[in-house]
């Protein structure tokens, strides 16, 4: 499952770094696009800061971020993951974390459960953004897994036959 992990946390970086050059054609950045990101991005250092047993309740955490502050915090946040998961062993992600959330309610999770939900969350959201940039007029960029992984693995896959669906790889 570490394994698993790892490679969605990585996808999720990858993915980032496509949002951040997409949302910014001629250093316009889509509106919606970039508050989204700023939401994405802000969550995943809101999940980092309780996994380190930190107080997050004061946290905004649909701010108005600059394209340089998203920047700033998706590389920093993909390298806090990175360090953290490097650090992880397998029985360490049954170990429970326990945070309150923004309604104060108290939660017991299994760190796992919080680093895939990080990566879900992040998926989510990056959907929305390319709703909301094609919706400003922009084109949104590929973020689907499977072009992760071939761009990660150097692949490129010749293909004979149309696809089943507008939009299909």
């Amino acid at each position: 499952m570490l394994e698993t992990i790892r490679q969605l946390i990585a996808y999720g970086g990858w993915a980032n770094a496509r949002i951040l050059t997409a949302v910014s054609p001629s250093l316009r950045p889509h509106p919606k696009a970039l508050h989204l990101l700023a939401h994405l991005l802000v969550s995943e250092r809101i999940w980092l800061l309780r996994l380190k047993d930190e107080d997050t309740a004061t946290i905004n955490k649909s701010p108005e971020l600059l394209l340089a502050e998203c920047e700033n915090l998706a590389n920093e946040n993909q390298k806090a993951y990175t360090g953290l998961l490097g650090s992880l062993s397998e029985d360490e992600l049954n170990s429970l974390v326990t945070y309150r959330n923004f309604k104060g309610t108290e939660f017991h999770t299994p760190v796992g459960e919080i680093l895939l939900h990080v990566a879900l969350h992040g998926t989510y959201h990056r959907g929305q953004i390319a709703i909301a940039m094609r919706a400003e007029g922009g084109v949104p960029v590929d973020t689907d897994f499977i072009t992760f992984v071939r761009d990660r693995d150097g692949r490129q896959v010749a293909s004979t036959t149309k696809p089943r669906h507008a939009g299909d790889p």
